[in-house]
């Protein structure tokens, strides 16, 4: 007698149907109504804690997740905040910090979407964004952002649109990222350590120019200012690069450079050492952004220290534009620079 022979395993397995509210409510013993009114926490209705517990429990033993899609087409709005994707490295102490913005706005009950937009600029990413629907985007180092595009974010539901850059856009908050000051408080400190022939590393890596030309810009004003002479010294974040940079620095007989930040200080440290170039007795050498790293090395690292506004600030700041849209859209200060003089220089 031929038999039909029987299906794989994977194919007998019956796919179960995701749980609903409604699964909840009857094993909970309550209506869906509480059910949504428990799982959003919503304050406006008593429940008592022992109802609380119950519809808890049971959208565990369940393993109900509730629809977000659903629950912003019903609200009108979503608890989304976007954090496109950087276009550029924007280091260790900005990673802190977004860690630290994400976990606050966690306690405040919104979700965080990091969005990847390489290959996307200006209004192009704006649409991309919009599609799903933020009622906030933090936008740190995005290029092209516009008034246009911030009128598409807001349009789509987007109540705050924040924006990290060195010129305001019309229609979104500008935290206000002063990097000509970084370079003003590195050559005041060279030139005030008597420092007279100094170079200014201009990183080669893409996207990193937002950055590097005002530092360049500020270090300018102040050498113009003291009468110093300034040469800025193009570095890929490589060793190569590096010998080579160490190499002219020493052919033009720099006695300083303030090296964009603590990273390519380092890796210019170890080249001028490999050159027998003496650090500070030869070249000074400053970094910034304050980092172990830069304390780690020998000499230990001179540097431009940044304080950060911190994320609990940050967020509160985008949970009061959420929670009223026509909350002043002036410029928030993001850090504020000193020099923290150590051995290098």
């Amino acid at each position: 007698m031929n038999r039909t022979p029987e299906p794989p395993m994977r194919a007998r397995v019956t796919e179960r149907a995701a749980p609903t509210s409604a699964d909840v409510a009857r094993l909970a013993g309550v209506s869906r109504a509480t059910v949504s009114y428990v799982l959003n926490d919503t304050e406006a209705v008593r429940i008592s804690e022992a109802t609380r517990h119950r519809v808890r429990a049971a959208a565990e033993e369940l393993g109900y997740v509730p629809h977000a899609a659903a629950r912003s087409l019903r609200a009108g709005s979503t608890r989304m905040v976007l954090l496109p994707g950087a276009h550029i490295p924007l280091g260790p102490l900005y990673g802190r910090f977004l860690a630290e913005l994400q976990w606050a706005l966690r306690r405040l009950d919104y979700t965080v979407v990091q969005y990847g937009t390489i290959g996307m600029s200006g209004d192009e990413a704006a649409r991309a964004w919009a599609e799903l629907r933020p009622v906030a985007v933090l936008s740190f180092g995005e290029p092209g952002l516009t008034a246009h595009g911030v009128e598409i974010l807001k349009r789509s539901g987007a109540r705050a649109v924040v924006t990290l850059g060195p010129e305001p856009v019309e229609g979104a908050r500008l935290l206000h990222a002063d990097q000509a000051a970084i370079g003003r408080c590195a050559l005041e400190h060279l030139v005030e350590r008597g420092r007279r022939r100094i170079g200014v590393v201009v990183p080669q890596e893409p996207g990193l120019e937002v950055f590097s030309a005002p530092r360049l810009a500020g270090a300018r004003e102040v050498a113009d200012r003291s009468g110093v002479f300034i040469e800025p010294l193009p570095l890929a974040y490589e060793e190569e690069p590096a010998s080579l940079a160490a190499r002219r620095a020493r052919e033009i007989g720099l006695d300083a450079v303030f090296a964009y930040n603590d990273e390519y200080a380092a890796l210019l440290m170890r080249a001028l050492c490999d050159e027998g170039v003496g650090v500070p007795g030869d070249i000074a050498v400053m970094g910034a952004d304050d980092l172990l790293l830069g304390r780690l090395q020998r000499p230990r690292l001179s540097t431009v220290h940044l304080d950060l506004v911190t994320g609990e600030a940050l967020a509160s700041l985008v949970d009061t534009a959420v929670r009223d849209s026509s909350a002043d859209l002036g410029s928030t200060t993001l850090m504020t620079a000193y020099a923290v003089r150590r051995a290098s220089t």
